[in-house]
């Protein structure tokens, strides 16, 4: 017979949505190498209480990062349905390196496989992140805005190199973006 999970605890439940908030930022502004014990002390909770909820640091990284891209997909969705199909995948991609990039140590080495690739972490995330990439630039490709001979996993590489280049030279990320995505525009 096979035990059926239990509701948390509401006090588990928040002990959990606290290490994963403080998770999140920590992995954003410090990267993927901040120890658990430091997550659990800024989080006000014990060690164990992160590895009962996270068994290894992959788990909770997993958790974190599902989450966010969860959200960047909803934000991509949201571009492509209110704004100009040809304007919205330059929209999204200034949004990715200049609002979540900036902020976000972890998701750029998340989406350029550092420490723990994002198509091994999670998988199915992987995937609908480039459904929406690729329903973005399918958009623009009809619309004549961006060239045809770029294809999703380019965009997805323009991404990460855009996303490192805002770590390297912060203070010229906003013009050097606009030099990139220029060359993706259509000629």
């Amino acid at each position: 017979m096979t035990e059926t999970a239990r509701p948390l605890r509401a006090d588990a439940a928040r002990n959990r949505a606290r290490v994963l908030e403080v998770a999140y930022e920590m992995f954003a502004a410090e990267g993927l190498g901040v120890p658990i014990d430091e997550i659990a002390r800024r989080a006000g909770v014990g060690a164990g209480t992160v590895y009962r909820h996270f068994p290894t640091k992959e788990d909770l990284y997993r958790a974190v990062i599902a989450d966010h891209i969860n959200r960047i997909i909803d934000d991509g969705r949201e571009v492509l349905a209110s704004a100009e199909p040809g304007e919205a995948l330059f929209m999204f991609l200034k949004s990715m390196v200049l609002q979540w990039g900036a902020a976000d140590r972890g998701l750029a080495e998340a989406l350029a496989g550092v420490g723990i690739a994002l198509e091994d972490a999670v998988p199915d995330k992987e995937e609908v992140f480039l459904t929406m990439l690729a329903d973005l630039l399918a958009a623009a490709q009809k619309a004549g805005t961006v060239r045809h001979d770029v294809d999703v996993r380019d965009v997805k590489a323009i991404v990460v190199g855009m996303l490192a280049m805002q770590d390297y030279r912060p203070e010229t990320a906003e013009r050097l973006t606009k030099v990139v995505l220029d060359g993706l525009r259509a000629g």
